[in-house]
C-alpha cells in the first residue's frame, strides 16, 4: 500500500510540473505495489522463478529509463 501512496505523490508532482520523470516514477511505484500484492495473494516458494520477479525488474528498468531521460541533454529547439 505504501508503494501506491508513493505513486500518488509522484502523480501529484507530475500534475503540477508535467515532468515525465514524475509520471514514470508513479507508474513504477504502482507496479511495485502490484508485485507486492501478487506476493501476498499467491504462495510462491521461490520468488526468482516467478513472473513477479520480472514485474519488479520492469519497474526498476522504468526508474532507470526515467532518470536517463531526465538527464539526457536537450537541444535548444526542443
Amino acid at each position: 500500500m505504501a508503494s501506491w501512496i508513493a505513486g500518488l505523490f509522484f502523480l501529484r508532482f507530475w500534475r503540477d510540473t508535467r515532468d515525465r520523470l514524475f509520471a514514470m516514477f508513479a507508474l513504477a511505484f504502482w507496479i511495485f505495489g502490484l508485485s507486492r500484492l501478487g506476493l501476498a495473494m499467491f504462495t510462491v516458494p521461490d520468488e526468482k522463478g516467478t513472473f513477479l520477479y520480472w514485474v519488479r525488474f520492469a519497474a526498476f528498468l522504468l526508474i532507470i529509463v526515467a532518470i536517463i531521460d531526465k538527464n539526457r541533454p536537450r537541444n535548444a529547439a526542443g
